[in-house]
C-alpha cells in the first residue's frame, strides 16, 4: 500500500500549482508551493540586495562623503541675539584682562584705550586690514574713460585745486593712490626763508602750545606723555646705520654746519672719529655765541599738530634746516586722527602707528612726526628706503625699529634737511606733530584752526 502511494504523492507533487497569484496565497495557509521554486526566488532576490550593498561599499570614502554632503539637506537657523552679545562681552573681556595685565607688566610704556563706550567699539575693529584693503583698491587701474569724471568728483566732494597740479592731464593719473600723491607747481607754495620754522605740510592747525613737563596736551584736559610718542631718549644699541646713497659733498655739508650753527672737529671730517656727535652753537639775536648753560637756561619745548585732510597736498617737507639723526617706527594702530577722534579717544598720537623722526637743529631738540591714520596705505620717506609701514608682519610687534643716520654724513652725523626740502608723504591724509626746542622769544604765528599751507610761517624768533 505505502509502495502504491508513492507514485500518486509524486504525481501530485508535480501536479502541484505555482504560488504566483494572491488569490492562491490568500485562499489557504497551506498552499501546496514547489519549494525548489521558493528557494530560487529568495535567492534571487538575497542576491540583488546583496549585490547592492556590494556595490556601495566599494565607494571610496571620499566618494560617500560627498554623496552624503550632497544628498543630507542642510537647514539654516539663525543665532540667538542673546548668544552674539555673549560672544561680544567674552572678546571684551578677554580684552580688558589683556589690558590689564600689560598695564601691571610695563605701565610706563604702554598706552592704554581710554575714551567713552564707542571708542572702545571701534577699537575692535580691524582697522589696520581695512587699510590694507583700501590700499588695494586705491592701486587698482582705473578705465581711461573714468579718470577724468572721476576725479574731478574727488576734488569736488574735498576740495582738491586742480589748477596747481604740475600734470594737469587727469588720464595720467592711473589709480587713486597716484592722484592723492599728486605733485604741485614750482610756486604753488612759495616757502618763507626768513621765518623761523614754516608748515611742513597743507592741512589745518589743530593745536600748538608748550610741553608741560613730560606731557603735551592733545586737547584742552586730555594729555599724552612724550616719551611714549617719541620713544625712549637713548638710542637703542641694536639700531641699524643707514648709509649714504650719493657721494658725500664735503662742501656743502661744511656751509650747511656753519650757516645752521652745527659745529664739527677735524676728525670727523677726515673720517678719524669712531663715535662722531654733533653740537650746536647757539646765538642770541645778535648772532653771538651763547655758551649751553646759558641757552639751557632760556630754551623751551614747543609742539605744533597739523591735520591733513583728504583733499590736501598729501606730501610733507622739512619745516626748517634740520638734521635728522634717528628714525624711529613704531607699529601702532590705525585709527582715524580726524578732529572728532581727537577729542573722544586719549592717547590717539602715542596709539597710531608713527614714524619718529629725531634730530637737532640751531635751537636744540627737533623732531618731525607723521603719524598714520584709519585709510592711509602707507607713510613714505624719500631718503629712506627701508621703511615700510603698515605689513601685516607688523601685527603683533611690540615697541618700535630703529635705525641711524650717521652713515649718510659723517660730518654732520645725520640726515641733511633743508627748509621746503621734500621729504616724502602719506598715501592719504593723516597728521604730522612737531616737538622742538626754542628760545624763549620764539613766538608762534598761528591761530587754532587756522588752514596753512607748505612754506607758509608757522613761528618768529623776535627780537628782544
Amino acid at each position: 500500500m505505502q509502495a502504491h502511494a508513492l507514485p500518486l504523492a509524486r504525481v501530485a507533487f508535480r501536479r502541484a500549482p505555482v504560488c504566483t497569484t494572491r488569490a492562491t496565497l490568500l485562499r489557504s495557509s497551506t498552499t501546496q508551493c514547489t519549494p525548489s521554486h521558493l528557494l530560487r526566488r529568495n535567492f534571487h532576490a538575497s542576491r540583488r540586495t546583496f549585490n547592492q550593498e556590494s556595490n556601495t561599499n566599494q565607494k571610496s570614502y571620499g566618494e560617500r562623503v560627498k554623496s552624503a554632503w550632497r544628498d543630507t539637506p542642510i537647514k539654516w537657523r539663525p543665532i540667538p541675539v542673546g548668544l552674539g552679545l555673549a560672544f561680544i562681552a567674552f572678546l571684551q573681556y578677554q580684552k580688558i584682562l589683556r589690558r590689564e595685565a600689560e598695564k601691571d607688566n610695563d605701565k610706563s610704556s604702554q598706552a592704554l584705550i581710554v575714551g567713552p563706550w564707542h571708542v572702545h567699539i571701534i577699537s575692535e575693529l580691524p582697522l589696520k586690514t581695512i587699510s590694507r584693503l583700501w590700499g588695494a583698491f586705491n592701486s587698482i587701474t582705473l578705465p581711461m574713460w573714468f579718470r577724468e569724471p572721476g576725479f574731478k568728483l574727488y576734488s569736488w566732494i574735498f576740495g582738491c585745486n586742480l589748477d596747481e597740479m604740475r600734470d594737469p592731464d587727469l588720464t595720467h593719473y592711473k589709480n587713486l593712490s597716484e592722484f592723492f600723491y599728486r605733485e604741485l607747481k614750482d610756486d604753488a607754495r612759495p616757502v618763507d626763508y626768513d621765518a623761523a620754522l614754516v608748515s611742513p605740510s597743507d592741512g589745518r592747525v589743530f593745536h600748538f602750545g608748550l610741553v608741560d613737563g613730560s606731557r603735551v596736551e592733545q586737547i584742552k584736559g586730555m594729555s599724552y606723555s612724550l616719551d611714549q610718542f617719541l620713544g625712549a631718549q637713548k638710542a637703542s644699541d641694536t639700531a641699524e646705520i643707514i648709509k649714504a646713497t650719493h657721494s658725500a659733498n664735503i662742501v656743502d655739508e661744511e656751509e650747511f654746519a656753519e650757516v645752521n650753527g652745527i659745529s664739527y672737529s677735524l676728525d670727523s671730517l677726515l673720517g678719524h672719529d669712531k663715535q662722531p656727535t654733533m653740537e650746536h652753537k647757539r646765538q642770541d639775536s645778535e648772532g653771538n655765541v651763547v655758551h649751553d648753560d646759558e641757552a639751557d637756561k632760556k630754551k623751551r619745548s614747543l609742539f605744533c599738530v597739523i591735520y591733513l585732510a583728504p583733499g590736501d597736498y598729501h606730501r610733507f617737507h622739512s619745516p626748517t634746516n634740520w638734521v635728522a639723526e634717528t628714525r624711529r617706527h613704531f607699529s601702532g594702530e590705525l585709527y582715524s586722527v580726524s578732529p572728532w577722534m581727537v577729542k573722544q579717544l586719549q592717547n590717539l598720537f602715542v596709539l597710531n602707528e608713527r614714524v619718529v623722526l629725531l634730530g637737532k637743529w640751531r635751537h636744540g631738540f627737533f623732531s618731525m612726526v607723521p603719524v598714520g591714520a584709519t585709510n592711509v596705505g602707507s607713510i613714505i620717506l624719500n631718503f629712506d628706503k627701508e621703511l615700510h609701514t603698515n605689513r601685516r608682519e607688523d601685527r603683533y610687534k611690540r615697541g618700535h625699529g630703529e635705525v641711524v643716520y650717521s652713515g649718510v654724513s659723517r660730518l654732520l652725523n645725520g640726515q641733511p634737511l633743508h627748509v621746503g626740502e621734500e621729504m616724502g608723504g602719506f598715501k592719504l591724509g593723516s597728521t604730522v606733530v612737531l616737538v622742538f626746542e626754542a628760545p624763549e622769544n620764539f613766538k608762534f604765528m598761528i591761530e587754532p584752526g587756522q588752514v596753512v599751507r607748505m612754506g607758509q610761517p608757522l613761528g618768529q624768533i623776535e627780537e628782544l
